[in-house]
């Protein structure tokens, strides 16, 4: 079970997204391990390859204000079924240590373990060598 408060804030951040060309709105959550909510919406742009991800924009968020660990990704969207995180957005999720990614469709739940998602993220630094 998780909290009524994500599933209410994911949903709600729908309304915050920019999405003018592709007309398909995210949001997410990155949840820290100590509980702290970071929101992200996908942007936009007419370049399409500036686009960011709502996923991104979450944990950006987050290590904005000092995070360099997120626990958790909440996600929903405004398709029709349920939306999954790109290879980027995979890719930055290993960076900052997502354990798990829970997708959020009309009142379905759907939790997926993240190395499940993303088994073999690269990573070309030595363990002693990351930030902590």
């Amino acid at each position: 079970m998780i909290p009524k408060e994500w599933v209410d804030l994911v949903k709600d951040g729908l309304k915050y997204s920019y999405a003018p060309y592709s007309g398909i709105k995210v949001s997410a959550l990155a949840i820290t391990p100590d509980g702290k909510v970071y929101r992200g919406v996908n942007v936009e742009n007419s370049s399409l390859g500036l686009t960011v991800c709502a996923e991104r924009v979450a944990i950006f968020n987050a290590v904005a204000n000092g995070e360099r660990k997120i626990k958790t990704i909440v996600l929903t969207s405004s398709l029709d079924e349920p939306i999954y995180p790109c290879g980027a957005c995979l890719q930055v999720m290993s960076e900052f240590g997502v354990e798990e990614v829970i997708i959020i469709h009309g009142d379905k739940i759907i939790r997926h373990d993240f190395r499940e998602l993303f088994p073999r993220p690269f990573n070309w630094r030595k363990e002693e060598n990351r930030e902590k």
